[in-house]
C-alpha cells in the first residue's frame, strides 16, 4: 500500500458548482414529498385530464393540502390545469418530469 505525503487531495474539487447544484437541489426537493409522488403517479397512469375531485379523493390528506402540493408541481412545470365549469382538471407534462429525470440523473451517473 502506498503512502501519501500528507492527507489532502491536491486538485479535490465539486464537478456542480454552485448553480447547477442549486438547480439538482430544487428537483430533488420538489420530487421528495409522498404526496406530490404520489400525485405524479396518478396522472402518469392516465394520458387525459384527472379531476381535481378524484384526486382529492385517491389521496390521504384534506383538500388544501392537496390543492398545497398542486401548486407546487403546477409552478415546477411538471403539471398542468384546465378550468371545466366548475372543475379543474390536471394532466402530468411527460417532456418536463423526463427532463427532470434526466438532468438529475446525469449528475448521478458515476454511482451507477
Amino acid at each position: 500500500m502506498a503512502e501519501r505525503a500528507g492527507c489532502c487531495l491536491p486538485k479535490l474539487a465539486p464537478r456542480l458548482d454552485a448553480a447547477e447544484a442549486r438547480r439538482i437541489s430544487n428537483d430533488l426537493a420538489i420530487l421528495a414529498h409522498p404526496i406530490r409522488l404520489q400525485i405524479l403517479d396518478l396522472l402518469a397512469q392516465y394520458q387525459g385530464q384527472v379531476c381535481v375531485c378524484d384526486l382529492e379523493a385517491a389521496l390521504p390528506v384534506k383538500q388544501p393540502t392537496v390543492s398545497h402540493h398542486l401548486k407546487i408541481l403546477r409552478e415546477a412545470g411538471l403539471i398542468t390545469a384546465e378550468r371545466q365549469g366548475l372543475w379543474i382538471y390536471y394532466s402530468i407534462c411527460c417532456d418536463a418530469v423526463q427532463t427532470m429525470r434526466e438532468r438529475v440523473m446525469a449528475q448521478f451517473a458515476f454511482l451507477g
